[in-house]
């Protein structure tokens, strides 16, 4: 029985794992299960949704076992995942013990991203490709890779204050939103639409809304939804901080901007 605890323990934590770092559901329970059976849990059930996991052993029994985790939306890192995939085979291969594997997943749990600058040069690249791919000239692709410089240094910045999604995603776009506007109107660059995509492109939620529809595609109707609504969440607090700045500086100067 302390095994089939440690066995259960041990999946649920690589659930964890996979879950917080962005894993499609069907993912995440097909590792559990795995990880359950290779330890000799065959009498499983496992239930994952988009913030939480549920996981039973034995269940109907006198020693029937149980597991629930809370686990809050968070963001995407594809080097955790790979790990905790990586260890699930191995486990599946015999080669870990319970308390091996834990030691493993751990360890995979701390694996630290790409270093900040890597993350500001990469946003500020992403957004002079997506302005040139929207058709800016290669002014406005200067400008957006400026912008997206400043943009991911503050996005680096409100999150080490511990400012919440919301937030971060308003203010965010409206920094861009008000250095595209300066560009066009006191610097250099063309087209100012052009400008302002191009720097909100790395804000976007694109793996959030591509799993809530794999979600549902594989029938997890309630973690499509879930990822949905974060989805469309962040979509709309880029909208109003853009239209926070743009309705401000047309009332303040009288310039119709876009």
């Amino acid at each position: 029985m302390d095994k089939h605890r440690k066995a259960l323990e041990l999946a649920g934590h690589a659930g964890c794992i996979l879950l917080k770092n962005g894993a499609e559901i069907f993912r995440v329970q097909e590792t559990m299960t795995r990880i359950l059976c290779a330890y000799g849990v065959t009498d499983n059930n496992v239930y994952v949704i988009s913030n939480g996991i549920f996981a039973t052993e034995g269940e109907g029994t006198e020693h029937a076992l149980s597991l629930v985790r809370h686990v809050p939306l968070g963001g995407v890192n594809l080097s955790r995942i790979d790990a905790v995939n990586a260890i699930s085979r191995e486990i599946c291969e015999g080669r870990w013990t319970t308390d091996e594997a834990e030691a493993l997943l751990i360890r995979a749990e701390t694996l630290t991203p790409e270093k900040p600058l890597t993350h500001v040069f990469a946003c500020a690249l992403g957004a002079a490709s997506f302005c040139y791919l929207f058709g800016g000239s290669p002014l406005d692709c200067l400008a957006s890779f400026i912008s997206g410089l400043v943009l991911w240094v503050f996005v680096l910045f409100l999150t080490a204050k511990g400012a919440n999604k919301i937030m971060v995603n308003i203010l965010s776009s409206a920094l861009v939103t008000a250095m595209g506007v300066l560009f066009f109107h006191v610097l250099f660059g063309d087209n100012m639409d052009m400008i302002v995509i191009g720097s909100i492109v790395p804000l976007l939620p694109g793996v959030p809304l591509t799993n809530s529809i794999r979600d549902f595609l594989n029938g997890d109707y309630l973690s499509g939804t879930i990822r949905m609504i974060d989805a469309v969440l962040v979509a709309c607090c880029i909208a109003l901080g853009v239209g926070i700045v743009l309705s401000a500086f047309q009332m303040l100067t009288g310039i119709t901007l876009l």
